[in-house]
């Protein structure tokens, strides 16, 4: 993790594979090209950080064969009680405002698996997430404070990201209600 809490891509990736056998155990090979899949479309094909990641989770007891270990290529692996706890760890970390790839990869993961949190620690994450993206509109109404009177397109992309922004503070907002 970094300082501020929050999590480094290694992590990230690790809350994807957490995530997603908690949710059915499956071939490990299924298991990375999911995780490939979901991490690649929101923060981009540079995650290449994968495979090591999915086989330490092996060697770590996060994550095992089911059935047992077995000398097969390719298992079937299921979560194991180690990595139900990892993964609740990883779920509440810390969140930055989604400002890069990274950042709303990680976003995108705690609200894919936020049903796995108990309704007292999903609560916290949602008023982690508004807050990371209040401080989020916050800095980008200073910029634009700062730089709206310039020539450029500054102002106009500064007036969208401030829309999508406090959509999303108004979305989050919504979701303390469920």
């Amino acid at each position: 993790m970094y300082r501020d809490k929050t999590l480094i891509p290694t992590e990230a990736i690790r809350l994807a594979a957490l995530g997603t056998l908690e949710m059915r155990p499956m071939q490990l090979s299924e298991l990375a090209r999911d995780v490939r899949a979901f991490a690649s479309r929101i923060a981009g094909p540079s995650l290449d950080i994968l495979g090591n990641s999915l086989e330490l989770l092996r060697l770590e007891g996060l994550v095992a064969a089911v059935g047992g270990e077995t000398q097969e290529n390719d298992p079937e692996v299921a979560i194991t009680a180690a990595g139900k706890t990892a993964l609740i760890g990883l779920l509440c970390a810390n969140v930055r405002g989604p400002v890069d790839g990274v950042s709303k990869l990680i976003l995108a993961l705690k609200l894919r698996f936020l049903h796995l949190l108990d309704p007292a620690d999903r609560q916290a994450q949602v008023e982690l997430i508004q807050e990371a993206s209040e401080a989020e509109l916050g800095r980008l109404q200073d910029l634009r404070q700062r730089y709206a009177n310039e020539p450029g397109e500054l102002d106009a992309w500064l007036a969208l990201e401030l829309a999508q922004v406090s959509g999303r503070i108004a979305w989050l907002a919504s979701l303390k209600d469920h």
